[in-house]
């Protein structure tokens, strides 16, 4: 069957990735693009790699991981208040991709390239043991304004972007399928969490409002509390449990098992933004991210370097973890 034949290098590049190329990708037939930088601009770059087995299930859908490939990219450049420029793709393929798995990737990778601007700027393409993604995203901010993470002072109020958990969640759903908690949720509930998995929502609307009104702010990747530990390096905080969004399906299955609330807490994978924002400006900016359809909700306080990193329990007692994030080891 032609679909189920492994397209050359070639053949691949002509076929499915060329069509996504934009301007100064020279349609990917040179050994270089050209990347323009605006005039009072600087580029920002971010990188994130994708193993299969370690990042994604093989079996997921191409395009699902096409879209997991580039949002989580996408979510860092939100992070910095840059604005999408272009990326290059790095991909290890093996003979598991074949010319229809290849067309559904590129479908979904040109689906995401597409809604956010992004255009394919270039790559490389290898034989590798498992299916193994790189991507290099572009973005461009005002010079000298980019959003660092760690610009957070004492005083400012720390703010994170939708729900909590979700995706974490929704792969220890995938991992333990007929657990009881598993058992408890509906189908629309576990639903929605196999697709926060799957599908990291990048938040570009709030890329412009974190210029404008945040301090300090980076995407939640690796686990909330975790998160929160770097965005506060330097500085101490406190945080309240209770103040966490968590959606109806991370409540449903937290009132089931509430061992569920670290992994919530702790599992990452959210991409979801965590920013500080000074208090004089906080109210304006919640308006605003509701202007552009994002809830952000409150959820801590930054404070002095003398002053621990806390974190409450909704009956006021310090809550300890078992871990505080995702971490990448051998």
């Amino acid at each position: 069957m032609p679909g189920s034949v492994v397209p050359g290098e070639f053949e691949l590049i002509a076929e499915f990735f060329a069509p996504l190329a934009g301007g100064g990708a020279f349609g990917l037939e040179d050994d270089a693009a050209s990347l323009a930088i605006p005039s009072g601009e600087n580029l920002v770059i971010t990188q994130d790699m994708l193993v299969e087995d370690v990042h994604f299930f093989g079996a997921d859908a191409p395009g699902s991981i096409a879209k997991k490939a580039l949002g989580v990219n996408l979510s860092d450049l939100a992070a910095k208040g840059a604005r999408p420029l272009g990326f290059t793709l790095g991909f290890g393929r093996t003979s598991q991709q074949t010319r229809d798995w290849c067309r559904a990737f590129a479908e979904g990778l040109g689906a995401m390239a597409r809604e956010a601007a992004c255009p394919l700027l270039g790559g490389d393409t290898v034989n590798a043991p498992v299916l193994t993604l790189s991507i290099t995203a572009f973005g461009a901010v005002p010079s000298g304004r980019m959003v660092p993470r760690q610009g957070g002072r004492p005083g400012d109020l720390v703010y994170v972007s939708g729900t909590i958990g979700d995706a974490a969640l929704g792969l220890k759903m995938r991992l333990e399928p007929d657990a009881p908690w598993v058992q408890a949720l509906d189908l629309g509930l576990r639903a929605h969490l196999a697709d926060r998995y799957l599908h990291p929502r990048p938040r570009i609307t709030l890329a412009p409002l974190l210029l404008a009104y945040a301090s300090a702010a980076m995407d939640v990747s690796d686990g909330l509390v975790g998160d929160t530990d770097k965005l506060a390096r330097k500085l101490g905080a406190r945080f309240e449990i209770a103040r966490v969004p968590l959606s109806e399906a991370a409540r449903t299955a937290i009132s089931t098992d509430a061992a569920l609330l670290e992994t919530a807490l702790t599992g990452g994978d959210d991409y979801e933004i965590l920013c500080s924002v000074p208090p004089d400006r906080a109210c304006e900016f919640v308006a605003q991210a509701s202007n552009v359809g994002v809830d952000v909700t409150k959820i801590g306080v930054l404070e002095t370097a003398s002053s621990p990193k806390i974190w409450k329990s909704a009956m006021g007692q310090e809550k300890r973890f078992t871990r505080r994030s995702y971490t990448h080891s051998l």
